[in-house]
């Protein structure tokens, strides 16, 4: 069983019918015995980042997901991605999940419209399990206004709007895309099939 989980701040039931659509058995819960009892989980974000931590600070759930994330596939969708890492500058400084090394800063594209916004390419840095079926080049659905900086290690796939940026992120199991799969057709939904393949 996946469990998305319901914090507030999450693009819950597109990633629910996604899951659906794939067959794979899920809920969306902001219950504390249902996130333990998961075989993974996945964590979804819309909005600003103080707001969206905020919120899974109200609804207690912050060190649960620390301790599941270390025990089982988890997997931190656009927003809920930038949330794994250590800090975000998004309107002031909010310390995030500390799962992945890191901090989220504005994205700086001379020339190009921010939010970044639409189909972009990712293209190949290092291998890792739930990207193992997508070929460099294949187009998957941003929207976002700040990105990740974070060692090359931690990077799988990257797409480039105003220099590199971070598209997949894993360590062990835990992972991130900063697109949306749920909206990515084909591709996305081949990275949420191997999640959910994961033991």
């Amino acid at each position: 069983m996946i469990a998305i989980v319901d914090y507030g701040a999450g693009n819950l039931f597109s990633v629910k019918n996604a899951l659906d659509y794939l067959m794979l058995p899920c809920i969306i819960t902001k219950e504390e015995s249902e996130i333990r009892s998961a075989d993974k989980l996945i964590l979804p974000g819309v909005g600003a980042f103080p707001d969206a931590m905020e919120m899974l600070d109200r609804s207690g759930l912050r060190n649960v997901l620390l301790e599941e994330a270390e025990k089982k596939p988890f997997l931190g969708i656009c927003l809920g991605m930038q949330m794994l890492f250590d800090r975000s500058f998004e309107f002031a400084e909010t310390r995030g999940l500390g799962l992945l090394p890191g901090d989220v800063v504005p994205i700086e594209a001379p020339g190009q419209k921010i939010p970044h916004m639409g189909w972009s390419p990712l293209y190949l840095k290092h291998q890792c399990e739930i990207a193992s079926d997508v070929e460099p080049g294949d187009m998957v659905y941003f929207v976002h206004s700040y990105k990740v900086v974070t060692a090359d290690s931690y990077v799988s796939m990257y797409t480039e709007y105003g220099g590199e940026i971070p598209g997949v992120v894993f360590r062990d199991k835990i992972f991130g895309t900063q697109f949306h799969p749920e909206k990515s057709g084909k591709v996305g939904l081949s990275m949420l099939k191997r999640f959910g393949g994961m033991k």
